[in-house]
């Protein structure tokens, strides 16, 4: 018998199935493959019982069955079995399912971060058992995630009656970050001021300075050491600051201070230089992957991680989802006589040192290519190969010489206005040479303290503040992972929900929330004041890493954040959204941000009114003549774009403290009740005992090819999308039959 290798992803099928040779069974789970059942008390699929919690899982669709059949059938014919899903909290997670779904007792969990011979090998050799504390943790986030989005949509998003579709844990915060930066720019006031500049006929420009500039800390030498992303906040030219005199405020102090220069004599005064040694990056991260690909590649998040998916099941780069900034030391030796091949005066005496960002799990390498001497561009699409050549030149620079810069700063005065210029020049580049994170040279020319100097030009320049920027998707995943929002996993899914929520636009490559956005985090922020806070949300990732260490109980710490904080939150909620004072404070914050926000920049607003026009959120609901069955009041019509529904919108009942939803039934020609929330029918019933569970069936009208037909199924909706799922009786010529149970006896 042989040996069977379970994974997750079917690209990497054919690249293991090389590696492991005969003898070997390599099969994929295709990714998630159980996830928690939507039934139970908010359709959590869990119950909280003092300080436990009783989970209940099914496969995620027909496809997982399908997959889950066929690899049982594999578990048969192995004689061992070994795990190897993606190397984090997820993949173990992942791998336990599997465990439980396939009833292996004893599976060979191994962990590899790159898919090459010499990796598989190793890890094949090295097996361990699972993790169960990294289980724990896999298991509270899908239960946390679950808790907070379904009883938070339910019990307070879906009472707002303004057309949002759900909260989240990590996707409230984020958009409640987006929402600040949006109110900053729609209160901020622009200011008028001047920047004041002379040029000199010696070929330099220097800008005005109140009084005679003083550096502190003026060495020969300086090593300025890049922590663990350095120069990612501003890894392109264009978002580097341009020189500015020192702001002057009115016309009138501007008009005299380019008299002064005009009219009086300039000269040297002070001349500065020193070499500075500017230290490499580190290799990348997720985080700062997904930045530089935004930057230098415009590639959204999701595209970044989808093509670096792709690149690591062939075996050109290590795991993409990774917080670690360590690289394999053999990794390390390679690049450093790659170095002395081909780039000997890069050789550093002893490589850069890089610190994680605070919270980092580091459970294994970072980003690097699995073979040095595998040079870019080698990958089977464009894409790939500028995505590889990103990654090959940040982890060589990451082990290369620092730069050396000489920087020059000149002091010149004219009456009573000293004038300041700077310059910098790349003496040796160092790691620059494959990546290039500074500025552009510029020379001052060689001067003397003393020397007088021939003005060219001098002139105020009018200017205006400017509000705050929006982000752009890197920049937003930079600001996710500084405040704790998250990990790496989750940042470029978040983005995208919150995109497909309609609660952000991306304009101009910027996102902006929309009105519905604004209006949903302006809700959240009086009802959920805390949830949507990034320190908050936090402490909840530093929780599930405590679960992940072993220095937690998940179980108790999930019923405990429940009982003490989250259940009587949403009772405070509810209670608060059907008080007067909220529906008045918070259509008068919706109406002041619909209005600000047609009142942005031209380049934004006809965009805005557009997206206002065009989204069905946007809208006002409008009534219907439908009566809620649970209360009596008349329904609202709520617009929806989801493909799931028949229609383009459901009904939901606007009486403060009723949950009711109905949708639109095509073929009843109908609104009903979701399957979960209906009353069962007496006149359904039939005599027959479900096979299955004992219960009675019941008979189920429906319409297939234009005919009327009759099935009989189980009569119980719990067990109907459990163990009774595969009940069904069809109508024949002889009476009912169902293709598992046969002839039903009569």
């Amino acid at each position: 018998m042989a040996n069977l290798l379970l994974i997750e992803s079917p690209g990497k099928l054919k690249k293991l199935g090389q590696i492991l040779g005969p003898g070997w069974i390599v099969k994929a789970s295709m990714g998630h493959i159980r996830e928690l059942a939507n039934d139970g008390e908010d359709a959590l699929g869990f119950d909280l019982e003092g300080t436990q919690i009783h989970c209940r899982y099914e496969p995620r669709d027909a496809r997982a069955k399908k997959v889950l059949a066929e690899l049982r059938q594999a578990v048969k014919q192995a004689n061992t079995v070994y795990i190897a899903t993606d190397p984090d909290r997820e993949g173990e997670t992942i791998g336990w399912h599997l465990q439980q779904e396939l009833r292996l007792k004893n599976p060979r969990r191994v962990v590899y971060s790159e898919i090459t011979p010499a990796a598989v090998q190793q890890a094949i050799a090295h097996p361990r058992t699972l993790d169960q504390a990294l289980i724990a943790a896999g298991r509270a986030r899908d239960c946390l995630d679950k808790l907070v989005g379904y009883k938070g949509s339910r019990h307070v998003v879906w009472q707002l009656n303004n057309g949002a579709k759900s909260m989240g844990r990590v996707q409230s915060a984020t958009l409640h970050l987006l929402c600040l930066r949006e109110r900053e720019i729609q209160t901020f006031k622009p200011e008028d001021y001047w920047s004041v500049w002379v040029s000199y006929r010696e070929g330099f420009k220097a800008f005005y300075r109140s009084k005679l500039p003083i550096r502190r800390g003026t060495g020969q030498a300086s090593n300025q050491s890049s922590g663990e992303s350095s120069d990612d906040a501003s890894t392109s030219e264009d978002s580097k600051p341009k020189q500015e005199s020192e702001r002057v405020t009115t016309q009138a102090e501007a008009d005299r201070l380019v008299a002064i220069a005009r009219s009086t004599p300039h000269q040297v005064v002070k001349v500065e230089g020193k070499v500075v040694y500017q230290s490499p990056p580190a290799p990348f991260i997720t985080s700062t992957l997904q930045q530089a690909a935004g930057t230098k590649l415009r590639f959204s998040p999701e595209k970044t991680m989808k093509v670096a998916q792709s690149l690591y099941e062939a075996g050109y780069i290590t795991y993409m989802r990774t917080d670690s900034v360590v690289l394999a030391a053999p990794f390390c030796q390679a690049v450093r006589q790659y170095l002395e091949q081909h780039d000997p005066t890069n050789v550093p005496q002893r490589t850069a040192k890089h610190r994680a960002v605070k919270g980092a799990q580091e459970a294994h390498e970072a980003i690097r290519p699995t073979d040095v001497n595998r040079v870019p561009p080698l990958a089977a699409s464009a894409d790939e190969a500028k995505l590889y050549e990103l990654i090959w030149n940040r982890a060589i620079a990451s082990q290369c010489c620092p730069a050396r810069l000489q920087k020059t700063r000149v002091i010149t005065q004219s009456g009573t206005a000293f004038w300041e210029a700077r310059g910098q020049v790349l003496e040796f580049a160092g790691y620059t040479r494959y990546w290039n994170n500074l500025s552009a040279d510029a020379q001052l020319p060689p001067l003397q303290i003393g020397q007088s100097l021939q003005l060219q030009k001098a002139q105020a320049d009018q200017k205006q503040t400017q509000p705050p920027p929006r982000y752009t998707e890197p920049k937003l995943v930079q600001l996710m992972e500084r405040q704790g929002i998250g990990r790496p996993s989750t940042y470029a899914p978040t983005i995208k929900t919150l995109r497909e929520r309609d609660y952000v636009q991306l304009l101009q490559g910027k996102l902006q929330p929309t009105p519905l956005g604004l209006d949903l985090d302006a809700a959240l922020e009086k009802l959920l004041p805390d949830l949507i806070q990034p320190a908050f949300t936090a402490q909840m990732e530093t929780a599930l890493d405590a679960i992940a260490s072993g220095q937690q109980e998940w179980q108790t710490y999930l019923t405990s954040w429940h009982r003490d904080y989250f259940a009587p939150a949403i009772v405070k909620a509810r209670q608060a959204i059907g008080s007067s004072d909220f529906k008045a404070t918070h259509l008068q914050k919706t109406h002041l941000s619909e209005t600000q926000l047609t009142a942005s920049p031209k380049k934004f607003a006809s965009h805005t009114k557009k997206v206002s026009a065009e989204t069905p959120h946007a809208k006002t609901t409008q009534q219907s003549k439908v009566a809620c069955p649970t209360c009596g009041e008349l329904m609202h019509k709520i617009p929806s774009r989801s493909k799931k529904l028949k229609a383009n919108h459901f009904l939901k009942c606007a009486k403060p403290g009723c949950a009711t939803v109905m949708f639109w039934n095509s073929n009843a020609k109908k609104y009903e009740l979701p399957y979960s929330q209906r009353t069962p029918d007496p006149e359904a019933f039939t005599d027959y005992p479900c096979p299955v569970c004992g219960a009675l069936l019941e008979r189920y009208a429906y319409t297939k090819e234009g005919q009327e037909k009759v099935m009989l199924r189980c009569s119980l909706i719990e067990n109907r999308k459990g163990k009774c799922k595969e009940v069904a009786f069809f109508q024949g010529r002889d009476g009912f039959w169902s293709p598992k149970f046969g002839v039903l006896n009569t």
